[in-house]
């Protein structure tokens, strides 16, 4: 009962942490308003992973092994120390990695808990992690100049829709299917049903709709002097970067990848439009994040499996 309430927990923090910034890149242009951004985002978080869930299974099957004894134990360990210091990072105004998190306490709690990890595939998740935000960069960066020829102001609009839509396909994809993966470890299932996703979607939404304003404000406002260009941009190099690693099975943050899209528009139009202090105190909390939550779930994983009979 326990591991599922905390992977409940997990799909509301996760709209919290996500949810805003996927909508937050938009929200200058009037055309998608943010209820009907949320609506369409949890309708795609609910249906994609009826196709695809490959990512979902990278995290149950191939980063570390939570079919044996312990497993469940170790996975809800992996999933509160993520949680815990999200949710401290969160309260800062400073929207981090969740996914980054989750993979730094699935790996930790493995690692306390005497579970197999697989080092060779974390430390492939940890690789493409870390290029995602700068291709998602340099996406946005071509995809500013592509725009500044070929619309205008009428046009940016058709733009957002086909942006928006890319990088919520992209989310559900990908970065969203870690709540997925801890509903599996939680109920003993594979596989998407339809009722599962849809109670994942909904959780994740309420967790959105409370977390919109403070991450939204972070990075439309924060990281750059925003125009709707750059949003649009953004979106279509996020997009592109995180339905990328989808199609190999490899999980990335949505969050690190706008975030990386931002700067990247930004930087297509002179780097002077890059606030670098928000930009660096962002990239400060994604390096905390992977050894907090790994050291906390290794240490906590190791005196709990300890401490049972």
């Amino acid at each position: 009962m326990v591991v599922i309430v905390v992977a409940a927990l997990f799909a509301v923090v996760s709209g919290m942490n996500d949810g805003g910034s996927l909508l937050a890149t938009g929200l200058k242009l009037p055309n998608v308003r943010p209820a009907v951004g949320l609506l369409i985002l949890v309708v795609l978080v609910a249906v994609v992973p009826l196709a695809t869930n490959q990512v979902a299974l990278t995290f149950v099957t191939r980063l570390a092994t939570f079919s044996g004894p312990g497993g469940r134990s170790a996975m809800t360990i992996a999933v509160i120390c993520a949680l815990a210091v999200v949710t401290v990072l969160n309260a800062r105004g400073r929207p981090t990695s969740l996914t980054l998190a989750v993979v730094g306490g699935v790996t930790g709690a493995g690692i306390g808990w005497g579970l197999p990890v697989s080092y060779g595939w974390v430390s492939l998740v940890l690789a493409i992690g870390l290029i995602a935000p700068f291709v998602g960069g340099l996406a946005a960066w071509a995809a500013n100049r592509m725009l500044l020829l070929v619309t205008d102001g009428p046009g940016l609009s058709r733009w957002h829709w086909g942006g928006f839509l890319l990088q919520c396909v992209a989310y559900a994809a990908n970065d969203a299917q870690k709540m997925l993966a801890v509903f599996m470890i939680a109920l003993g299932f594979t596989g998407a049903p339809i009722g599962v996703t849809s109670m994942v979607a909904v959780l994740f939404g309420l967790g959105a709709l409370y977390g919109l304003p403070r991450a939204g404000r972070t990075l439309s406002r924060e990281i750059i002097v925003s125009r709707p260009l750059h949003g649009v941009a953004a979106e279509l190099g996020s997009g592109l970067a995180v339905i990328a690693s989808a199609l190999v099975g490899m999980p990335v943050s949505m969050t690190q990848a706008i975030a990386g899209g931002l700067v990247g528009a930004g930087v297509s139009q002179g780097g002077g439009r890059v606030r670098w202090y928000a930009a660096v105190k962002i990239v400060v909390a994604w390096l905390l994040t992977l050894p907090a939550s790994a050291l906390s779930a290794a240490v906590i994983a190791r005196l709990v499996q300890g401490a049972s009979p």
